[in-house]
């Protein structure tokens, strides 16, 4: 996997683990409790946490204090795979069922959603270079290859407006809006997608790595 393709799903797949440990530690703090249902809140007497429902997930275990082991470890070992790991030939798969685990053991529910997401793109991304390759233009190839370095950094502010961003408008400044939370978790499927499809467009020219990131790239 080339280097902007492999930047952006490592980088987002890890924000992807990053979540799911927050839910599970929320989960560790209850301590050894059996939980009211199958729906369960992470952080439900967290102030921080309240503009967002109190972080809502799921579990199949009847312990708290077990769940959130078991979604922080999942979590962590979804990290360390998608970032070290993600150029392993059976990694798609082993991404596929860590989400599904993370999703049945608390590790919250968008979290688990978007690795999933992030699994079918490294399962399946020698098909979705070429399917890139076949129904773009040469001119917008090049328009996607130039917009990588936007679209990328705006996935990466789109999650830090979530989290911690929500939180810290609602309790700092008072500021609550839903409107605002659906836009920001629009942006936070959008803007990484886009930047998947920019990062092949990108490494099917040759320009990878940091390069562009600090200096202008020269006319095609």
């Amino acid at each position: 996997m080339r280097n902007a393709t492999r930047m952006t799903i490592s980088t987002f797949g890890g924000l992807v683990g990053l979540m799911g440990m927050e839910h599970g530690l929320g989960e560790i703090l209850h301590g050894n409790i059996k939980p009211n249902g199958l729906m369960i809140l992470s952080w439900p007497d967290s102030a921080f946490f309240q503009i967002l429902g109190g972080e809502p997930t799921m579990t199949i275990v009847p312990n708290m204090l077990v769940s959130g082991i078991l979604a922080t470890l999942v979590s962590l070992t979804y990290l360390a795979w998608v970032v070290w790991l993600i150029d392993y030939k059976h990694s798609g798969w082993v991404l596929t069922i860590l989400s599904v685990l993370m999703l049945l053991f608390g590790g919250g529910i968008f979290p688990p959603i978007f690795g999933g997401l992030i699994a079918a793109v490294a399962a399946n991304r020698r098909a979705t270079s070429i399917w890139v390759g076949k129904f773009f233009s040469e001119n917008v190839h090049l328009v996607l290859a130039k917009a990588w370095p936007w679209a990328f950094g705006l996935g990466i502010l789109s999650w830090l407006a979530m989290i911690p961003g929500v939180p810290v408008l609602n309790n700092v400044f008072g500021v609550e809006n839903t409107s605002l939370i659906f836009i920001i978790l629009g942006c936070m499927f959008g803007f990484p997608g886009l930047a998947e499809l920019a990062g092949i467009a990108r490494d099917a020219r040759g320009k990878t790595g940091m390069v562009g990131w600090i200096s202008r790239e020269a006319p095609q």
